[in-house]
């Protein structure tokens, strides 16, 4: 297919020389351990749209969607047309050049937030293969050379602010939350076929009472855009998913359910972390918190470490736990520090911004101890990872963001709805 704005040059052939990952990838939109960090230390703190940009690549549309870093390739997904075709780009890491686009046609109206595209799920890899959640339209995977290798039909995925769940690669498996929306489920594909080898459905509940601010004729907007989390624990993998009104764990190998927790609200935008022995969920629109060992079975309720009802703020970030804290930055723009030994926040500070855009919906990449984390004005701010708050850096780009950047090999990649860069010293 031809995209808009961009030459596509030949492919390149690289499939075959496709294998492991490194250390320094970032294979997916939360890094490769999963927990929206990165190993590497040596990045840039500061830069300027004329200072340490590599390269700039206009995009055709606007997106959210974050980039993944393989060896010399990264990886994004992109609508066209407001999604009438949806796309896998696969870019040229040293110029930025576009090497392929590949995608699937999709004639249907889905809807959709006004400021949530379509394709706004990350791709993800596993150093041979790439796979793309289109939500309506399929999950796709393309080897590195542009080829399909299987599409899957998850069927309907239908909401009124659309869809943002990543698929995740777990061994064999890719596991693939198809919602939300009345047709919401969990599903594991083969990575080598894409056939159907489970699926749990989700049916997404109306709770008692609600404190979010969504009561009355709003009731309407529940459910999950998180991404699913695998983790080893207790010698056994689970799969976490936070759903309406509650945390739930499930068994790669077959979907069942291992243990589930109540305490998060029914509209939950952010995905668990893990880190430090613990799990923490945080629901959206002032949505609850909850902190859980991972392992045992049923309802865990009563086994919380700490558990809140109601956030001060909204949170679409997923947070970092770090040294004993979990930072996330919430949407309103303000950087918060929790203590996790009770979930006492340390700090709420409001980060700065270079415009008038000052909200957050990326989440946060520690980097040794610095945490960045970009806003809508597409400033880039640099903390501290410390429960003592200090900014180190704003970097500001002027251009509209909602993306999490990936960090690879000394490079950052920042997508706004304008244009990816790649910020190098």
């Amino acid at each position: 297919m031809t995209p808009l704005r961009l030459t596509p040059a030949r492919c390149l052939l690289v499939g075959a020389l496709a294998g492991t990952l490194s250390a320094a990838d970032w294979p997916s939109w939360r890094g490769p351990r999963q927990d929206n960090s990165t190993p590497e230390t040596r990045f840039p703190e500061r830069w300027s749209k004329s200072e340490h940009v590599r390269w700039r690549t206009e995009l055709p549309e606007a997106g959210n969607s974050s980039p993944i870093v393989i060896g010399g390739k990264v990886f994004g997904t992109q609508a066209l047309h407001d999604g009438k075709q949806r796309t896998v780009m696969a870019l040229d890491r040293k110029t930025g050049k576009l090497r392929w686009q590949q995608g699937v046609a999709y004639d249907e109206a889905d809807p959709r937030h006004k400021t949530n595209p379509h394709c706004a799920a990350s791709p993800v890899t596993d150093g041979r293969c790439v796979v793309a959640s289109f939500g309506s339209a399929g999950i796709v995977a393309y080897d590195f050379s542009g080829k399909t290798l299987w599409k899957a039909d998850l069927g309907k995925q239908r909401h009124e602010w659309g869809q943002g769940s990543s698929p995740v690669i777990h061994g064999d498996r890719v596991i693939v939350y198809h919602g939300p929306g009345e047709f919401s489920s969990l599903h594991s594909l083969d990575k080598k076929t894409g056939k159907v080898q489970w699926k749990v459905v989700l049916k997404e509940q109306h709770p008692a009472e609600r404190f979010d601010g969504f009561a009355g004729k709003n009731d309407g907007a529940l459910g999950t855009f998180s991404t699913p989390l695998v983790i080893r624990a207790q010698e056994r993998d689970e799969i976490i998913l936070p759903v309406a009104n509650k945390v739930r764990a499930f068994a790669p190998a077959d979907g069942r359910e291992l243990w589930s927790s109540d305490g998060i609200n029914p509209l939950v935008y952010s995905s668990t972390t893990f880190g430090e022995g613990t799990l923490l969920s945080m629901g959206g629109f002032f949505g609850g918190v909850v902190a859980i060992r991972p392992g045992g079975e049923g309802d865990r309720t009563g086994q919380r470490l700490f558990h809140e009802q109601r956030m001060k703020k909204h949170t679409i970030g997923s947070p970092i736990i770090h040294e004993g804290h979990a930072y996330v930055s919430v949407t309103d723009g303000f950087l918060q520090c929790y203590r996790m030994t009770d979930g006492k926040m340390v700090f709420e500070e409001r980060l700065p911004s270079s415009g008038a855009a000052s909200a957050t919906r990326a989440s946060c990449v520690r980097v040794g101890d610095r945490i960045y984390v970009v806003n809508q004005s597409g400033d880039t701010l640099v903390v501290k990872a410390s429960p003592k708050y200090e900014l180190l850096a704003s970097n500001p780009l002027g251009e509209l963001s909602n993306s999490t950047p990936a960090f690879s090999d000394g490079e950052i990649f920042v997508r706004t709805h304008n244009a990816l860069y790649c910020i190098a010293q």
